[in-house]
Order: C-alpha cells, then structure tokens, then sequence
C-alpha cells in the first residue's frame, strides 16, 4: 500500500507547483475523482498563501516590460479544454492532456487481456494508459525510478496493497511487483514514469523485446 508520507509528499510537490506536467495532471484528476485529499490540498494551499504574505516584496527592474513579454509567449497557447464529450471515467483535468477520447487514441496490445497507449514523454516523464481485462496480470516488474499510477476505473491489486478508482499506487525502485486487475471488472489506470521500467518473471523477460 502506497505510505501516506510518500502520498503526502506527492501532495506537497503538487501544491508548490513542483511537478512535471504528467504528474501534475495525475494528482489533478484524483483532487477531482476523489474527496479524501481534498481537505489536506487545501491546508497546504492556506499554509503557502500565509508563507508568501510574511514575504518582504522585492521590487522587480523592468516589470511592465518583462511581464509583456512573458504574455506574449502564451499568447499562442491558450489552455487546452477537455473534448466536448469524453468518456466519464476521465476527469477533465486528463482529458484536456489527452485531448482527444479513448477511442480515438493509438492503443496497442502488449499481452492478451492488456492493452496500452503511450502518451509520449513531458518533463522528462512517460505517460501511458493501461486497460486490463478483469483478472488478468500485468508482467512482474521493478523500476529504474519512480512511477505512479492512478486508478480511473476498477480496480487492482499487486502485493502491496489494492488500490481502487481515484487512488493512487506509487511505486520506486525498491518494488517489485505484478499488478493483476481485479476480476469482474476491467481496469483503466493513468500511469507516469520517469524512468523506464525492469521486467523480471520469466513471462516479462520473455516478452521484453516486444513490450518496448
């Protein structure tokens, strides 16, 4: 199970704007599937606005100018919004990084009963969807970093612990485990890496070179 100082950290680096943009997105849409970290967001939230009014103003040279110029480069770039129709599985703040629906994404199978789409890399970190068929098993792996994977619908469970719809599994370099969804239920995760991840069963060795 996912420690709570671990989570709480998470938590934090999301609150000071730390994050890269996959991770950001992640803790995002579990903020908006799930009610349970809302009240500690929001206390570091009030906790870092009274910080920051205990802070001495320091007059910036130039201001007007460099503000202007920091419009200027978004200017082109207004926030993505979300499909006008997406699956409801997705939060908005997925589905506006996706930009478009599941259906419309490039998946490809990787094992009977487990699919995945590659979201490419932000910020030095992978972003991939995963679906897996009630009770089917992902391939045992570790990892060369950290990854986090956040459950948008049923449900799985990997040794360390079961994590359901709007929980998040984070996993480093110290676990070794085979996520299997539960059966009953097919189960759709958004996961982030930031480095890639080691298989090590003999069914994940096996099907390495083609899992790349």
């Amino acid at each position: 199970m996912t420690s709570t100082d671990a989570l709480d950290t998470l938590l934090a680096g999301y609150v000071a704007g730390g994050l890269p943009e996959p991770a950001r997105v992640l803790v995002a849409s579990h903020l908006e599937i799930s009610e349970r970290n809302r009240p500690f967001v929001r206390q570091l939230e009030a906790m870092a606005g009274a910080e920051l009014e205990t802070i001495e103003p320091i007059p910036i040279r130039h201001r007007d100018e460099r503000l202007a110029r920091i419009f200027a480069l978004t200017a082109d770039e207004p926030p993505r919004a979300p499909p006008s129709r997406h699956d409801p599985r997705l939060p908005d703040a997925l589905a506006r990084f996706l930009g478009r629906d599941l259906p419309d994404l490039r998946w490809r199978t990787l094992l009977p009963g487990v699919r995945e789409c590659r979201l490419g890399e932000t910020d030095g970190c992978e972003a991939t969807l995963y679906w897996i068929r009630g009770g089917k098993p992902i391939p045992a792996h570790t990892h060369e970093g950290l990854e986090l994977t956040l459950v948008l619908d049923g449900a799985f469970s990997d040794g360390e612990g079961r994590y359901g719809r709007g929980e998040i599994a984070i996993a480093d370099d110290e676990v070794d485990h085979r996520p299997i969804a539960e059966p009953g239920t097919d189960c759709l995760c958004f996961a982030v890496t930031d480095a890639p991840l080691r298989l090590t069963g003999p069914i994940g060795r096996f099907f390495a070179p083609f899992m790349r």
